[in-house]
């Protein structure tokens, strides 16, 4: 089955003339609309695809990927308007349709939103700016320390709201946070914890000693760049291990902790330095 708005791998299974027909052997025929047809595209190949509905309903096919797919929440611009809704660049020639049942408020040509993909009652590709209805802000699925996608929202007086893995609100607390974030960024982050009443914090940095062991090696790399001396040590600011690591002093202070056991390195007040072995 496949599935529409999504990205898909398909065979050329046939060939007319200069039209290219694509599909797999539990599916019917498929067109690829693009213009230019793919260089040496040849029967049994294998395409990367983004699969729509057309506006003869008939399922199309383009090697144009989007920005996003269906069950994707992105942060898109409105390139114009008109009686129907709002239309977003996503990316793709035929631009992504608002309902203006599907808007909160009325939506202006130039600016962003958030958005969620999804088909409409006839399987046409659609956005919302309704996103809280298909967002859940519990979940018991999750785990600590699980490695998920961000996508942030707004700010709140404790921190900032994200959107995780596409389906669920999460926070990311205000005094946690040590470097600046933008509303509609994409970033890889880390589950803290699920609170009691299920709700999700975030953080952006993997806690545990996994974290450490991969800090230890960039501060190997970078003292190697730096002749074997880096002007960083345990009573360094926390500003100042931010900007080089973007860790934490804690964090950084049990990984120069390890290296110093190791005997790989020297601490002093001035930074740490490489334990020269010849």
């Amino acid at each position: 089955m496949i599935d529409i708005g999504t990205v898909t791998k398909l065979n050329v299974i046939q060939k007319l003339g200069v039209q290219v027909y694509l599909g797999t052997d539990a599916s019917a025929k498929i067109l690829l609309v693009d213009r230019k047809i793919p260089e040496n595209c040849q029967l049994g190949d294998t395409l990367e695809v983004f699969i729509y509905v057309d506006s003869e309903g008939h399922l199309a096919a383009t090697t144009q990927i989007p920005l996003a797919q269906v069950g994707d929440v992105a942060w898109l611009k409105v390139v114009s308007v008109n009686y129907t809704g709002a239309f977003l660049d996503w990316g793709l020639a035929k631009d992504l349709l608002v309902p203006f049942s599907e808007q909160h408020h009325e939506m202006e040509v130039g600016k962003f939103y958030l958005v969620k993909v999804f088909l409409d009652e006839k399987n046409r590709i659609a956005a919302t700016t309704k996103i809280d209805k298909w967002l859940a802000d519990e979940s018991v699925y999750f785990k600590a320390g699980q490695k998920v996608s961000l996508l942030i929202a707004d700010q709140t007086e404790l921190g900032v709201k994200a959107i995780v893995n596409n389906t669920h609100w999460g926070l990311l607390y205000k005094n946690e946070l040590f470097q600046p974030v933008r509303k509609g960024q994409k970033l890889e982050g880390y589950i803290k914890q699920i609170r009691e009443d299920h709700k999700i914090d975030l953080t952006l940095h993997q806690s545990g000693y996994g974290k450490v062991i991969s800090l230890t090696d960039r501060i190997l790399t970078k003292l190697q760049e730096n002749n074997g001396v880096l002007m960083l040590s345990d009573k360094s600011s926390p500003e100042a291990i931010y900007n080089t690591f973007g860790v934490s002093k804690k964090v950084f202070k049990q990984a120069i902790g390890a290296l110093y056991k190791k005997k790989l390195i020297i601490i002093d007040d001035g930074g740490i330095r490489l334990v020269r072995t010849n």
